[in-house]
C-alpha cells in the first residue's frame, strides 16, 4: 500500500504541486511587502488628501467603500505586473505565453 501511495504521489505530481503551493504563499508574501511597503506610500503621497483608502462617498444614504476598492484595484495591477515581470526574466522569454 506504501508503494501504490508513493506511485500515485509521482504519478499525478503531487510533490512538485506541494512545492509550487508553499514557494508561491512566499512569493505572494513577499510581492504583497513590497506594495504595502514601497509602492503603496509612494502612491499615499502623490495622491490629493493622503488617505484615500478610507474614501466613502454616500449616495442615497449608503456608505460605499470606494476606497477599499480602488485600492484594491490598484494592489492587484501592481502585483500582477511584477508577477509578470518576474515571470518574464525568469523564464527569460520575450513574450510570456501560454503553453
Amino acid at each position: 500500500m506504501l508503494k501504490e501511495f508513493i506511485a500515485f504521489l509521482k504519478q499525478y505530481g503531487v510533490i512538485g504541486l506541494a512545492i509550487a503551493v508553499i514557494i508561491g504563499g512566499k512569493l505572494n508574501e513577499l510581492v504583497t511587502a513590497v506594495v504595502g511597503g514601497l509602492l503603496m506610500p509612494i502612491v499615499g503621497r502623490v495622491s490629493p488628501g493622503g488617505e484615500w483608502r478610507d474614501w466613502k462617498p454616500e449616495l442615497l444614504g449608503i456608505k460605499f467603500e470606494m476606497g477599499k476598492v480602488l485600492g484594491s484595484g490598484i494592489d492587484f495591477i501592481i502585483v500582477a505586473f511584477l508577477v509578470f515581470w518576474m515571470a518574464k526574466k525568469i523564464l527569460k522569454e520575450e513574450t510570456v505565453s501560454k503553453k
